[in-house]
């Protein structure tokens, strides 16, 4: 009698635990997503894509926002299983800086709740397959087809551990897991057929359209217009809409600006900085134009993804360190290694100019050092 009792209150328990945290946003009216959504998507996106400047503004910005410890930790924890464990474990880490600066300035941030106990006899593969059924609208318990045939262990994973063991931990609501998985999925190339279907699952667990081309907002204004560029489009194809915020955005030009001169900590002799450009991309490409006057050059440096140079005019010389001088000329195409420390500038009896191309990692994408000697030049 008692075990029978047991299993009654234990079925009670999980169905209660699944549908509350499974209904929060259900026959929601709002237009936006609430502020504490809001910090979970960048967060979600920069632990995906490994951007970690950007994961550690986020972070500061979602405890800032009302997140609590603990929710930003359960959003770290269920990334593992959309974008793998480095980029979990990364993101893991790169918090707890962020705690630890954040204690060494003063600041007390809430902890927040913890994931509430489960009975002994919790039972993976009952909670599991009815979290996935609900979440999918449909029952896929037993599939005769597909990946669940084919591999049948990866289904028992899905079910068992990832609805199972993860989705029960009530810190985050399924619809807060939700949106951390769609943000995740914004940020991983190639994943477009798995981020259509989490998109659809969203709304379908009560996220409205407007709270979803909010999120589309969210990931243009905080984390990337490319990123948005491409979701919105996968968003229009979810609902199954030709929605006008799906069409794809016409292309930009960045007219000439004045030149700047370069700051003399970096270079030697005159030179000047225009035209800059960067993707719309955030984290990817970016550079200007170079004219160095004769004799002019850059102070020793690296760039921690490598360099291009695409020469326009003039005539210039450039160096790794440890070769012989080169010459560089009109049409010329330089490629410099990553963190290869390295100078260019114009030859001593001519102007140069050249265009700079390079990418950023965590943020920086040039480190300086000291000047080329008129020594080291004039060999």
């Amino acid at each position: 009698m008692k075990k029978y009792l047991f299993r009654i209150l234990t079925t009670i328990f999980l169905t209660s635990l699944g549908m509350s945290t499974i209904a929060i946003a259900e026959n929601s009216t709002s237009k936006e997503l609430s502020k504490k959504e809001k910090a979970l998507v960048p967060i979600a996106s920069f632990t995906a894509s490994g951007n970690i400047t950007k994961l550690k503004e986020s972070l500061n910005q979602g405890l800032d926002d009302g997140l609590t410890v603990n929710e930003i930790k359960e959003a770290l924890v269920h990334i593992y299983a959309y974008a793998g464990f480095p980029r979990a474990l990364i993101g893991i880490n790169t918090f707890i800086d962020v705690m630890d600066e954040r204690q060494a300035q003063g600041k007390v941030d809430e902890a927040g709740k913890e994931a509430s106990p489960l009975p002994a006899n919790f039972d993976r593969n009952a909670y599991g397959n009815k979290v996935r059924n609900t979440l999918v609208g449909r029952d896929i318990s037993h599939r005769t087809s597909g990946y669940p045939v084919f591999t049948p262990i990866i289904d028992k994973f899905l079910v068992e551990h990832l609805f199972a063991d993860v989705f029960v931990r009530d810190v985050l609501s399924h619809n807060q897991r939700e949106l951390v998985t769609i943000s995740t999925l914004a940020a991983l190339p190639g994943t477009e057929p798995m981020l259509k279907g989490h998109l659809g699952i969203a709304k379908r667990i009560g996220y409205s359209e407007a709270q979803l081309y909010d999120f589309i907002k969210v990931l243009r204004d905080r984390v990337s217009g490319h990123v948005a560029d491409r979701s919105v489009l996968i968003l229009a194809e979810a609902l199954g809409t030709t929605d006008p915020q799906a069409s794809p955005k016409a292309l930009k030009v960045t007219r000439k600006a004045s030149p700047v001169v370069a700051s003399s900590d970096y270079f030697t002799g005159k030179a000047t900085v225009e035209s800059r450009f960067s993707s719309e991309a955030t984290g990817s490409y970016g550079g200007g134009t170079v004219n160095f006057e004769a004799g002019a050059r850059t102070a020793w440096h690296t760039h921690p993804v490598g360099q291009t140079l695409i020469v326009t005019s003039g005539r210039g010389l450039v160096q790794s360190e440890g070769e012989s001088v080169q010459e560089i000329l009109p049409g010329d195409v330089v490629w410099i290694p990553a963190n290869e420390r390295h100078w260019h500038g114009a030859a001593p009896d001519s102007a140069m100019s050249h265009v700079a191309v390079s990418e950023p990692l965590n943020g920086l994408r040039v480190q300086w050092m000291e000047h080329v000697s008129d020594e080291q030049y004039n060999k």
